[in-house]
């Protein structure tokens, strides 16, 4: 295996581990209808590398294994969670980019439709928590990283092409 393919994979494992680790720990907030998921502002990370996207669709996957919906928010959370980081690549500006994950909180708002609950307020709550989170936590925090070198080079080393 090349050495650029470990470093890859080291990547995609530490961050699925921290996306799991961060939800974990506040899990009364991570999952129902009205939810902060803070690793969730992790996803613009996406915006930098796709290695970003396959690590958080893993981190997803693995977080909802411990969901109290089970196999529901294992299928509808990664739906979202596709969803947002494909479109967050997809992206030309990261602002832009910050509002899928809350859009995404469509495919949540049809998980608890199905259950029983209000599709409206679900995605109402899921969506204000997400923008929280991603657009109003994540955009300031992503600024302030950016003036870090050790982070730029290390952590959000682009694969992106140049825009001309």
């Amino acid at each position: 295996m090349k050495q650029k393919s470990l470093s890859e994979f080291a990547r995609i494992a530490v961050t699925a581990a921290i996306y799991v680790a961060l939800t974990l720990l506040i899990a009364p907030l991570s999952y129902g209808a009205v939810q902060l998921r803070f690793a969730e502002v992790m996803t613009l990370l996406c915006f930098f590398r796709r290695d970003y996207c396959y690590a958080l669709i893993l981190g997803c996957a693995i977080s909802n294994l411990f969901s109290p919906l089970g196999v529901l928010d294992l299928i509808f959370g990664v739906l979202s969670t596709v969803f947002s980081v494909v479109g967050i690549r997809l992206c030309k500006r990261l602002w832009t980019a910050s509002l899928l994950p809350t859009l995404s909180m469509v495919f949540i708002a049809w998980e608890f439709a199905i259950t029983g609950a209000s599709f409206w307020f679900t995605f109402l709550t899921a969506a204000m928590g997400e923008f929280a989170v991603v657009t109003v936590l994540g955009l300031p925090l992503m600024a302030l990283l950016q003036k870090n070198r050790f982070f730029m080079e290390h952590i959000l080393k682009t694969d992106r092409k140049p825009r001309n």
